[in-house]
């Protein structure tokens, strides 16, 4: 029992490659899931011998994502693994605007993302894997927005709030069983992202907050993409991981 296999979502650009590549780097068997594949994450893998699958997948509609998942996860052999682990990286900023002004389809897609994936997902893992003997891990990746309300960022706040609360919610579930799964909602601090660029670019008359994010670009304030994966698997690897089911990297 010493293989590890790692579920990633998000896994073709930003923390999430970098994140793909630096567990490929430890040895790590993995399963991303993405919008479109990595020719990057494939080569590296290849040259370390580890397995790399990726699947294209559109996760607004998670509940195909969470069908194939759990069909995968059922055909592992479990007697061989020492560790299974989930990380639900994937995220979806909708066009930055007050709420009424983002069209039903872009807020109902960005929640679906955002939110009902990762539930999804999770779901389908613990479902599975519920009487394995490996080690069982489940990583959501929050951002410090689900703490604190920000004008025009009402999808993005309410979905991480929501990822943050049904973590909390499902290490009360786990707490109770044999060898219940660890779970942990985390903020990865601010990162120099395809994101950070889309906040940085936003309409003044629609994001007050604008000023903010130009400022912590200016002031090299944003961790890079390869850093924050470097402090998210560390705080995964702790010991206590999943002793508080609500993180964030900078405490």
């Amino acid at each position: 029992m010493d293989a590890h296999i790692t579920i990633l979502t998000g896994a073709s650009r930003g923390m999430g490659l970098a994140m793909a590549m630096q567990l490929i780097d430890a040895g790590h068997n993995l399963l991303c899931i993405s919008r479109k594949t990595s020719d990057e994450l494939a080569g590296h893998a290849k040259a370390k011998g580890v397995r790399c699958e990726q699947w294209p997948q559109d996760l607004t509609r998670p509940e195909t994502a969470a069908a194939r998942l759990e069909t995968w996860l059922t055909s592992l052999p479990q007697e061989e693994l020492a560790s299974v682990t989930l990380i639900n990286n994937a995220g979806m900023l909708p066009r930055i605007a007050t709420l009424a002004a983002i069209p039903a389809a872009e807020l109902a897609d960005a929640m679906r993302v955002d939110l009902e994936a990762p539930m999804l997902l999770t779901s389908a893992f613990l479902r599975v894997t519920a009487g394995w003997k490996a080690t069982r891990k489940i990583l959501n990746i929050s951002s410090g927005l689900g703490r604190r309300p920000m004008a025009s960022q009402a999808p993005y706040c309410a979905a991480k709030a929501g990822m943050d609360h049904f973590s909390r919610c499902v290490a009360l579930e786990e707490a109770g069983r044999p060898n219940g799964a660890l779970i942990c909602s985390l903020a990865p601090g601010v990162i120099d992202t395809d994101m950070q660029a889309q906040l940085r670019s936003a309409d003044l008359a629609e994001f007050p907050d604008i000023a903010n994010f130009i400022a912590l670009k200016d002031k090299g304030a944003l961790s890079s993409p390869h850093d924050a994966a470097a402090k998210v698997l560390a705080f995964l690897a702790r010991p206590d991981f999943g002793a508080n089911p609500v993180a964030d990297i900078r405490d």
